[in-house]
């Protein structure tokens, strides 16, 4: 009997990187672009294709990708399912290949949102419209999204995703907008519409009442029960509009530990959780937002012991009071901080500084133009960010000069 898998797709990049008052500079999205594909994440959300000021960022990342770069892991846009919004995404993105189309499907939404500007009928029209177009335009996968879908009718939610499919979509975006759906709700909810679409199901939760992992996986689970396939939508440390997302690595862990899914789902075989450790520092510096320290799997308090009963236990045998190893996420290396000299690259940095930097990460120029070059694009990324670059970043520009330079220009 064939099992069906969950998959992740992550959309820092698009979700994300909506949190209020924050964001990630061109170069910090691609590098997190980077990480999720060495740690095995299915598809990216890498952004908004209608967007000018992603237009070059969103064309170097496909660059990464068609010369491997960015390979295996799939680079999805996002934008409204409408025709126009599609072939707009195109003229600016013309090699995308991913896509996910989204509108409301709420009678809330539809009244209150739209004001009398479409109808229910209407949304539908609409969005069929839109799946034609973008198969058209090249699409190799389409996402349809049904935003507020916990608080749509189920018989219009079915008639919505059935004409989705027939359209064309590969899946279906259940979309849990407001966090208003709960695990209980959500397990029926999803496994009914699964059940009546014979077709993909994306659960795309929200943490505004804490329950956000556990609605997300617990949709997962409906839809494998129903017999499709699940995707479910992460953010590196739950990143997101209001109370954020799904915390990537905190539904990797349940889909790979807890009682009720350890060895009973599949979870697709190339995530790799040794790599969770890098990408949550990463983006807790991007994003300047700190880990909490009991954030699991890679909070600070996540393996710490003080109670003696709990110490004398953990050092007895790790499985006492440990599910899972703090290895198997990439945890347990010293870490070198430095406390003497510091020589850092920055937007005002000279040439023998620069090189200076470069050496120590064991990284050769072949002439002084090449290392001329790779400062100016340093002393942008600086600009761009507006704090200093870690080493994984100062690699990749000097690895991918062209690229970077691409990343990094805006043409207002």
């Amino acid at each position: 009997m064939k099992k069906n898998k969950i998959y992740i797709i992550d959309v820092t990049n698009r979700d994300g990187v909506q949190t209020a008052k924050l964001g990630l500079a061109k170069l910090e999205k691609t590098m997190i672009n980077i990480s999720l594909n060495e740690m095995g994440i299915f598809q990216s959300e890498f952004g908004f294709p209608v967007t000018r000021h992603e237009t070059n960022y969103l064309n170097a990342n496909l660059e990464l990708a068609r010369s491997g770069t960015l390979s295996p892991i799939r680079l999805s846009g996002w934008m409204r399912a409408t025709t126009e919004d599609v072939k707009k995404a195109f003229a600016k993105v013309p090699k995308l290949k991913h896509l996910n189309l989204s509108v409301s499907t709420s009678d809330q939404m539809i009244v209150n949102k739209f004001k009398g500007k479409i109808d229910h009928e209407g949304v539908i029209r609409e969005m069929v419209d839109a799946v034609k177009k973008a198969g058209q335009c090249g699409a190799e996968s389409i996402g349809v999204n049904a935003e507020d879908a916990s608080r749509t009718g189920m018989e219009y939610l079915i008639r919505f995703s059935k004409a989705a499919k027939q359209a064309g979509a590969a899946r279906i975006r259940y979309c849990d907008t407001l966090g208003y759906d709960d695990p209980f709700t959500i397990y029926e909810r999803v496994k009914k519409l699964a059940k009546e679409i014979q077709m993909p199901v994306e659960l795309h939760c929200h943490n505004d009442l804490g329950m956000v992992v556990a609605t997300s996986i617990s949709g997962a689970k409906a839809a494998a029960d129903a017999g499709v396939d699940a995707y479910i939508n992460t953010t590196v440390n739950g990143m997101g509009e209001r109370a954020g997302n799904a915390d990537l690595v905190s539904v990797i862990l349940a889909l790979k530990h807890s009682s009720g899914f350890h060895g009973r789902y599949h979870l697709e075989e190339r995530v790799n959780l040794s790599k969770a450790w890098k990408i949550a520092k990463y983006a807790s510096y991007a994003f300047g937002v700190p880990i909490p320290i009991n954030q699991p799997g890679v909070g600070s308090n996540a393996f710490a012991h003080s109670s003696g009963i709990h110490a004398d236990g953990a050092l007895k045998d790790r499985r006492n009071y440990e599910l899972y190893d703090f290895e198997a996420l990439g945890r347990g290396e010293p870490e070198v901080v430095e406390t003497g000299r510091q020589i850092i690259a920055g937007e005002y940095s000279g040439i023998k500084g620069f090189r200076n930097v470069y050496e120590k990460m064991e990284v050769k120029f072949r002439n002084d133009n090449e290392a001329r070059r790779v400062l100016e694009l340093v002393r942008y990324a600086n600009v761009a960010k507006q704090k200093p670059l870690v080493e994984d970043e100062l690699k990749f520009i000097a690895s991918h000069p062209d690229i970077a330079c691409k990343i990094l220009t805006m043409n207002p």
